[in-house]
Protein backbone atom coordinates (compact mmCIF):
# COMPACT_ATOMS: atom_id res chain seq x y z
CA UNK A 1 0.00 0.00 0.00
CA UNK A 2 1.41 3.32 -0.92
CA UNK A 3 1.44 5.72 1.96
CA UNK A 4 0.18 9.17 0.56
CA UNK A 5 2.14 12.55 0.85
CA UNK A 6 -0.47 14.49 3.37
CA UNK A 7 -0.05 11.29 5.73
CA UNK A 8 3.11 10.46 5.76
CA UNK A 9 4.51 14.20 6.20
CA UNK A 10 3.26 14.09 9.57
CA UNK A 11 6.09 11.70 10.85
CA UNK A 12 8.72 13.79 9.42
CA UNK A 13 9.38 16.41 11.83
CA UNK A 14 11.55 14.82 15.12
CA UNK A 15 11.26 16.53 18.71
CA UNK A 16 14.65 18.16 19.73
CA UNK A 17 16.20 18.13 16.20
CA UNK A 18 16.97 21.57 14.40
CA UNK A 19 14.86 22.84 11.69
CA UNK A 20 17.82 21.82 9.24
CA UNK A 21 18.72 18.33 10.27
CA UNK A 22 14.12 17.97 10.01
CA UNK A 23 14.10 19.32 6.97
CA UNK A 24 17.26 17.46 5.77
CA UNK A 25 16.13 14.21 7.46
CA UNK A 26 12.69 14.58 5.83
CA UNK A 27 14.15 15.17 2.08
CA UNK A 28 16.03 11.88 1.85
CA UNK A 29 13.29 9.90 3.04
CA UNK A 30 10.47 11.38 0.73
CA UNK A 31 12.91 11.53 -2.49
CA UNK A 32 13.90 7.51 -1.55
CA UNK A 33 10.10 6.65 -1.13
CA UNK A 34 9.54 8.19 -3.92
CA UNK A 35 11.97 6.54 -6.13
CA UNK A 36 10.96 3.01 -4.61
CA UNK A 37 6.93 3.88 -5.22
CA UNK A 38 6.27 3.49 -2.16
CA UNK A 39 4.92 7.47 -1.95
CA UNK A 40 1.79 8.86 -3.76
CA UNK A 41 2.40 12.28 -4.70
CA UNK A 42 -0.47 14.18 -6.90
CA UNK A 43 0.79 14.70 -9.95
CA UNK A 44 -1.01 18.01 -9.57
CA UNK A 45 0.85 19.34 -6.85
CA UNK A 46 4.37 20.27 -7.32
CA UNK A 47 6.57 17.82 -4.58
CA UNK A 48 8.07 19.90 -1.94
CA UNK A 49 11.75 19.40 -1.99
CA UNK A 50 13.38 20.68 0.81
CA UNK A 51 17.06 20.35 1.24
CA UNK A 52 19.61 21.88 3.57
CA UNK A 53 22.80 22.17 2.06
CA UNK A 54 26.24 24.51 2.41
CA UNK A 55 27.31 26.89 -1.03
CA UNK A 56 29.02 24.04 -2.35
CA UNK A 57 25.50 21.61 -2.51
CA UNK A 58 26.68 18.87 0.19
CA UNK A 59 24.17 17.77 1.81
CA UNK A 60 23.70 17.90 5.74
CA UNK A 61 24.33 15.40 8.81
CA UNK A 62 21.81 14.68 11.60
CA UNK A 63 23.71 17.04 13.42
CA UNK A 64 22.54 20.41 10.87
CA UNK A 65 26.09 20.45 9.45
CA UNK A 66 27.06 19.81 6.08
CA UNK A 67 29.22 16.46 5.44
CA UNK A 68 32.27 18.91 4.53
CA UNK A 69 31.90 20.27 8.00
CA UNK A 70 30.76 23.47 6.90
CA UNK A 71 27.95 25.07 8.58
CA UNK A 72 24.53 25.04 6.67
CA UNK A 73 21.78 26.77 5.33
CA UNK A 74 18.03 26.11 4.69
CA UNK A 75 16.28 26.26 1.07
CA UNK A 76 12.96 25.10 -0.06
CA UNK A 77 12.78 24.29 -3.85
CA UNK A 78 9.39 24.78 -5.63
CA UNK A 79 7.53 24.38 -2.26
CA UNK A 80 4.16 22.47 -3.31
CA UNK A 81 3.05 25.08 -0.27
CA UNK A 82 4.18 28.31 -2.60
CA UNK A 83 2.28 27.13 -5.26
CA UNK A 84 -0.84 26.75 -3.35
CA UNK A 85 -0.39 29.91 -1.98
CA UNK A 86 -0.50 31.46 -5.27
CA UNK A 87 -3.42 29.75 -6.14
CA UNK A 88 -4.96 30.75 -3.32
CA UNK A 89 -8.46 32.42 -3.34
CA UNK A 90 -7.33 34.40 -0.70
CA UNK A 91 -4.43 36.13 -2.61
CA UNK A 92 -6.72 36.78 -5.13
CA UNK A 93 -8.24 39.90 -5.80
CA UNK A 94 -12.46 39.81 -6.03
CA UNK A 95 -15.18 41.60 -5.96
CA UNK A 96 -17.46 42.78 -3.08
CA UNK A 97 -20.54 40.69 -4.36
CA UNK A 98 -22.31 42.32 -1.28
CA UNK A 99 -21.38 46.27 -2.59
CA UNK A 100 -24.52 47.93 -3.17
CA UNK A 101 -26.95 45.13 -2.26
CA UNK A 102 -28.52 47.24 -0.15
CA UNK A 103 -32.77 47.38 -0.96
CA UNK A 104 -33.85 51.11 -0.13
CA UNK A 105 -37.36 51.15 1.73
CA UNK A 106 -38.76 54.90 3.35
CA UNK A 107 -39.59 55.70 6.07
CA UNK A 108 -43.08 56.31 6.87
CA UNK A 109 -45.37 58.80 9.32
CA UNK A 110 -45.38 56.80 12.22
CA UNK A 111 -49.54 58.08 12.78
CA UNK A 112 -50.40 55.25 10.10
CA UNK A 113 -48.14 52.84 10.45
CA UNK A 114 -48.87 49.21 12.40
CA UNK A 115 -45.70 47.57 12.68
CA UNK A 116 -43.47 47.48 15.13
CA UNK A 117 -40.62 49.87 15.90
CA UNK A 118 -37.60 48.99 18.24
CA UNK A 119 -38.34 49.70 21.77
CA UNK A 120 -36.65 52.65 23.37
CA UNK A 121 -37.47 51.60 27.13
CA UNK A 122 -36.61 47.72 27.90
CA UNK A 123 -37.19 48.38 31.33
CA UNK A 124 -38.12 44.80 33.08
CA UNK A 125 -41.81 44.63 32.95
CA UNK A 126 -42.49 48.02 31.04
CA UNK A 127 -44.99 47.63 28.19
CA UNK A 128 -45.01 49.43 25.07
CA UNK A 129 -47.97 51.15 23.35
CA UNK A 130 -48.28 48.87 20.11
CA UNK A 131 -49.79 45.60 20.38
CA UNK A 132 -49.10 43.47 17.29
CA UNK A 133 -48.82 39.54 16.54
CA UNK A 134 -45.12 39.23 15.15
CA UNK A 135 -43.17 36.70 17.39
CA UNK A 136 -39.35 37.25 18.03
CA UNK A 137 -37.30 34.58 17.67
CA UNK A 138 -36.43 33.38 20.72
CA UNK A 139 -33.66 30.43 20.56
CA UNK A 140 -29.83 31.20 20.05
CA UNK A 141 -28.44 33.16 16.72
CA UNK A 142 -26.35 30.47 15.98
CA UNK A 143 -28.71 27.88 15.72
CA UNK A 144 -30.45 29.85 13.13
CA UNK A 145 -29.59 30.32 9.63
CA UNK A 146 -28.18 33.99 10.57
CA UNK A 147 -24.83 34.90 10.87
CA UNK A 148 -23.40 38.61 12.32
CA UNK A 149 -22.90 40.81 9.26
CA UNK A 150 -22.00 43.70 10.83
CA UNK A 151 -20.57 44.92 14.37
CA UNK A 152 -21.22 48.87 15.47
CA UNK A 153 -21.21 50.32 18.76
CA UNK A 154 -23.03 53.38 20.07
CA UNK A 155 -21.91 56.01 22.86
CA UNK A 156 -23.96 55.53 25.45
CA UNK A 157 -26.99 53.08 25.00
CA UNK A 158 -29.30 53.64 22.71
CA UNK A 159 -31.71 51.86 25.14
CA UNK A 160 -32.82 52.77 28.21
CA UNK A 161 -33.52 50.18 31.43
CA UNK A 162 -34.18 51.81 34.79
CA UNK A 163 -31.28 51.27 37.61
CA UNK A 164 -28.83 49.36 34.74
CA UNK A 165 -28.01 52.34 32.16
CA UNK A 166 -30.10 55.19 32.34
CA UNK A 167 -30.08 58.74 33.64
CA UNK A 168 -28.77 57.79 36.70
CA UNK A 169 -25.63 56.59 35.47
CA UNK A 170 -22.23 58.02 34.98
CA UNK A 171 -18.92 58.06 32.91
CA UNK A 172 -16.09 60.58 32.47
CA UNK A 173 -17.82 62.66 30.28
CA UNK A 174 -20.89 62.46 32.57
CA UNK A 175 -24.38 61.75 31.68
CA UNK A 176 -27.65 62.53 30.00
CA UNK A 177 -30.84 64.10 30.69
CA UNK A 178 -33.69 61.67 29.99
CA UNK A 179 -34.13 62.80 26.19
CA UNK A 180 -36.75 62.19 23.96
CA UNK A 181 -36.70 58.54 22.89
CA UNK A 182 -34.65 57.58 19.76
CA UNK A 183 -32.86 60.60 18.72
CA UNK A 184 -29.46 60.18 18.97
CA UNK A 185 -26.59 59.12 16.83
CA UNK A 186 -24.36 56.60 15.99
CA UNK A 187 -20.77 57.34 17.39
CA UNK A 188 -19.29 58.99 14.63
CA UNK A 189 -20.00 62.13 12.75
CA UNK A 190 -22.80 62.72 9.76
CA UNK A 191 -20.74 62.87 7.60
CA UNK A 192 -18.40 60.79 8.20
CA UNK A 193 -15.09 62.77 9.01
CA UNK A 194 -13.21 63.60 11.78
CA UNK A 195 -15.03 65.76 13.31
CA UNK A 196 -17.22 64.32 16.72
CA UNK A 197 -18.25 66.85 18.00
CA UNK A 198 -22.17 66.76 17.32
CA UNK A 199 -22.26 62.72 18.49
CA UNK A 200 -25.09 62.67 21.13
CA UNK A 201 -23.92 60.05 23.82
CA UNK A 202 -26.48 57.89 25.20
CA UNK A 203 -27.11 56.65 29.00
CA UNK A 204 -24.28 55.62 30.79
CA UNK A 205 -24.26 52.53 32.99
CA UNK A 206 -24.12 52.99 37.08
CA UNK A 207 -20.66 51.27 37.63
CA UNK A 208 -18.44 53.95 36.71
CA UNK A 209 -16.02 55.13 39.79
CA UNK A 210 -13.44 57.83 39.53
CA UNK A 211 -11.60 57.09 41.95
CA UNK A 212 -10.79 53.61 40.89
CA UNK A 213 -7.99 53.66 38.49
CA UNK A 214 -9.27 50.81 35.93
CA UNK A 215 -11.93 53.80 35.04
CA UNK A 216 -9.21 56.00 34.71
CA UNK A 217 -5.89 54.56 33.40
CA UNK A 218 -5.42 55.67 29.79
CA UNK A 219 -5.22 52.70 27.02
CA UNK A 220 -3.38 52.95 24.00
CA UNK A 221 -6.09 52.45 21.10
CA UNK A 222 -4.67 50.75 18.41
CA UNK A 223 -7.86 49.86 16.26
CA UNK A 224 -11.07 51.39 18.17
CA UNK A 225 -11.49 55.33 17.32
CA UNK A 226 -12.22 57.87 20.17
CA UNK A 227 -13.29 55.67 22.53
CA UNK A 228 -12.29 56.23 26.50
CA UNK A 229 -11.98 54.11 28.90
CA UNK A 230 -14.69 54.22 31.99
CA UNK A 231 -17.33 55.02 29.03
CA UNK A 232 -20.61 53.01 28.63
CA UNK A 233 -20.86 51.53 25.03
CA UNK A 234 -24.12 49.80 23.60
CA UNK A 235 -22.58 46.81 20.93
CA UNK A 236 -24.59 45.64 18.21
CA UNK A 237 -24.42 42.68 16.49
CA UNK A 238 -26.71 42.58 12.80
CA UNK A 239 -27.29 39.04 11.77
CA UNK A 240 -28.94 38.20 8.84
CA UNK A 241 -29.52 34.79 6.78
CA UNK A 242 -29.48 36.79 3.52
CA UNK A 243 -25.78 37.38 4.15
CA UNK A 244 -22.79 35.64 2.47
CA UNK A 245 -22.06 33.62 5.54
CA UNK A 246 -19.11 31.89 6.23
CA UNK A 247 -16.69 33.42 3.46
CA UNK A 248 -14.72 36.82 3.37
CA UNK A 249 -17.32 38.93 2.62
CA UNK A 250 -19.59 38.38 5.48
CA UNK A 251 -18.85 41.50 7.41
CA UNK A 252 -19.86 44.54 5.70
CA UNK A 253 -20.17 48.27 5.96
CA UNK A 254 -22.91 49.59 5.15
CA UNK A 255 -24.84 46.57 7.37
CA UNK A 256 -28.30 46.95 4.68
CA UNK A 257 -25.37 46.02 2.39
CA UNK A 258 -25.14 42.44 4.39
CA UNK A 259 -28.35 41.86 5.06
CA UNK A 260 -29.36 41.59 1.50
CA UNK A 261 -26.38 40.28 0.21
CA UNK A 262 -28.49 37.18 -1.14
CA UNK A 263 -31.87 38.97 -0.23
CA UNK A 264 -33.45 35.92 -1.68
CA UNK A 265 -33.04 33.66 0.83
CA UNK A 266 -35.12 35.92 2.81
CA UNK A 267 -38.47 34.62 3.71
CA UNK A 268 -40.57 37.62 4.48
CA UNK A 269 -43.25 35.70 6.25
CA UNK A 270 -40.72 34.45 9.16
CA UNK A 271 -38.65 37.53 8.92
CA UNK A 272 -38.07 37.75 12.61
CA UNK A 273 -35.93 34.45 12.17
CA UNK A 274 -34.52 35.53 9.24
CA UNK A 275 -32.99 38.91 10.32
CA UNK A 276 -32.30 39.88 14.12
CA UNK A 277 -29.70 42.49 15.93
CA UNK A 278 -28.23 41.24 19.49
CA UNK A 279 -27.53 44.29 21.67
CA UNK A 280 -25.18 44.29 25.05
CA UNK A 281 -24.02 46.75 26.99
CA UNK A 282 -20.17 47.50 28.44
CA UNK A 283 -18.57 50.01 30.39
CA UNK A 284 -14.89 50.02 29.13
CA UNK A 285 -12.45 49.60 31.70
CA UNK A 286 -8.57 48.91 31.73
CA UNK A 287 -7.93 45.71 33.67
CA UNK A 288 -6.65 42.47 32.06
CA UNK A 289 -9.15 40.52 34.54
CA UNK A 290 -11.94 41.98 32.73
CA UNK A 291 -10.27 40.90 29.23
CA UNK A 292 -12.48 39.16 26.74
CA UNK A 293 -11.27 38.00 23.36
CA UNK A 294 -13.54 37.92 20.81
CA UNK A 295 -16.02 40.49 20.33
CA UNK A 296 -16.73 39.90 16.68
CA UNK A 297 -19.12 36.82 16.30
CA UNK A 298 -21.82 37.58 18.88
CA UNK A 299 -23.23 39.12 22.10
CA UNK A 300 -20.77 37.31 25.28
CA UNK A 301 -22.70 34.76 26.71
CA UNK A 302 -21.58 32.87 29.73
CA UNK A 303 -22.16 29.48 31.10
CA UNK A 304 -22.25 30.40 34.61
CA UNK A 305 -25.64 32.57 33.26
CA UNK A 306 -24.21 36.01 34.32
CA UNK A 307 -23.87 37.21 30.85
CA UNK A 308 -26.58 36.74 27.75
CA UNK A 309 -29.27 35.42 29.81
CA UNK A 310 -31.69 37.66 31.39
CA UNK A 311 -32.14 39.39 27.93
CA UNK A 312 -35.14 41.28 26.81
CA UNK A 313 -36.27 40.00 23.28
CA UNK A 314 -38.95 41.59 20.95
CA UNK A 315 -39.98 42.64 17.03
CA UNK A 316 -38.86 45.71 16.53
CA UNK A 317 -37.30 47.70 13.64
CA UNK A 318 -33.68 48.86 12.60
CA UNK A 319 -32.95 52.27 13.93
CA UNK A 320 -30.52 55.13 13.24
CA UNK A 321 -30.92 58.98 13.89
CA UNK A 322 -33.52 59.12 10.81
CA UNK A 323 -36.01 57.19 13.13
CA UNK A 324 -38.02 58.85 15.86
CA UNK A 325 -41.64 58.65 16.90
CA UNK A 326 -42.85 61.01 13.80
CA UNK A 327 -40.70 58.96 11.27
CA UNK A 328 -40.94 55.34 11.54
CA UNK A 329 -38.45 52.24 10.04
CA UNK A 330 -39.83 50.31 7.39
CA UNK A 331 -37.45 47.57 7.98
CA UNK A 332 -39.79 45.52 9.92
CA UNK A 333 -40.94 43.14 12.02
CA UNK A 334 -37.21 41.58 12.60
CA UNK A 335 -36.22 40.41 16.23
Amino acid sequence: MKLSYASYVITLLSPGKTAASNLSRAHRQLRSLQEDGALDVDSSMSFAYFSAQDDDGDDDDESGKSKSGKSSKTVCRDSFLLDAKAESSFYEEEPNPCSGTTINIPDEECDEYTRPQSGANITEGYVGGLDHPSVPYTEPFYQSAMCPINVRWHLGTEHYSVDEYDEGGDGPNGNQVLPEWATRDLAESDDNDDDDENVRGGFRCHHYDEADEKFTKEFDWKHCKDMEVGETYEVHWTHSAGGDCGTVHQYQTPFLDGIFCNAERLDLTVLTSQVGIQGQVFTVVNDEAYFYPDLMRGMIVTVDGEHGHDVAIYTGSTTGSSRSNEDCSSYTPIT
